[in-house]
């Protein structure tokens, strides 16, 4: 097993060298032409991160990514290494540097055997239903994605104050975290599908405490100043339109700021919405909308 998840990342980084070749043919015909690496970042806590960024020195505004969480320890390590990439590449195309990290605990970190003393880093558990921790975990998260900002601004890869945090699930739940700390960096977030806590046992809609959710949120909300957009699918069946509108109402009733949009059903899962390419013509216009208001 040890010997099977180094082998896992050469596969990825073999497939990544493929996609490059492939985009880096793409953006020939491009209007902005724009680049995609695999970074490994040298942060307190050091992991990879997938970026795509316009060809030049910059600096760039900077986007950060969050991906959702698995709470398989198999499942993390076959993770994909680029979850957004036709997401991504929207927003490098229209100038920005953006960096999806790939968290600690996943690919070759993923191992998880306590009964021989292994111990993957993964530090997103929310523990038991009875009792679940929502908040501390999203912070983790938020700390990271600030470590990512000092990083990029000290290397002056990005132009400061003009950075816009996104996330997707678990991720989403983070990047709302993140906005209870008002990073002065940070202009604007955007949420797909955020929360924590969804599709107990596999069962769809069978949130883990839906109430400590809604608790969690209004708790971020308290301090959260930071313009937010939430985007929410019809057919999410992680975080349904009762829970997620539940959800926003406490964070705004705290005192956050946040857009809340529902959109109609897509495909067979809402939740993973932003990983279509497909969706980009559908949540594009909001997201162009929303960032506009925020110069």
């Amino acid at each position: 097993m040890r010997l099977q998840s180094p082998v896992r990342w050469l596969l990825w980084t073999l497939a990544f060298l493929a996609l490059i070749a492939s985009a880096r043919a793409d953006d020939q015909s491009a209007a902005r032409r724009i680049q995609e690496e695999i970074w490994a970042l040298p942060l307190p806590l050091p992991m990879f991160a997938y970026v795509v960024r316009p060809v030049g020195d910059g600096p760039f505004p900077l986007v950060i990514m969050n991906h959702g969480v698995s709470l398989n320890p198999t499942e993390r390590s076959f993770f994909p290494l680029v979850e957004f990439r036709d997401a991504a590449k929207w927003f490098a195309n229209r100038g920005h540097l953006v960096v999806a990290p790939v968290g600690s605990g996943y690919g070759a970190s993923a191992i998880d055997i306590p009964e021989r003393g292994i111990y993957g880093p993964f530090f997103s558990k929310v523990g038991k239903c009875t009792n679940p921790d929502f908040r501390s975990p999203g912070l983790a998260v938020a700390q990271v994605d600030l470590w990512i900002i000092d990083y990029m601004a000290i290397e002056k890869r990005i132009i400061p104050k003009d950075v816009v945090v996104i996330g997707q699930s678990a991720g989403g739940w983070a990047s709302i975290a993140l906005s209870s700390l008002n990073p002065p960096a940070v202009k604007a977030i955007i949420t797909f599908a955020a929360g924590r806590g969804g599709r107990v046992g596999g069962k769809p809609n069978n949130n883990c405490a839906p109430d400590k959710l809604v608790e969690a949120a209004a708790e971020f909300g308290r301090t959260s100043r930071i313009p937010m957009l939430w985007i929410y699918i019809d057919n999410d069946t992680f975080f349904g339109p009762a829970l997620s509108k539940r959800m926003h109402a406490a964070f705004t009733a705290a005192g956050g700021k946040a857009e809340y949009h529902l959109m109609p059903p897509f495909g067979n899962e809402g939740h993973f919405f932003i990983g279509s390419p497909d969706a980009i013509p559908l949540w594009s216009p909001l997201v162009e909308k929303f960032l506009e208001a925020q110069k």
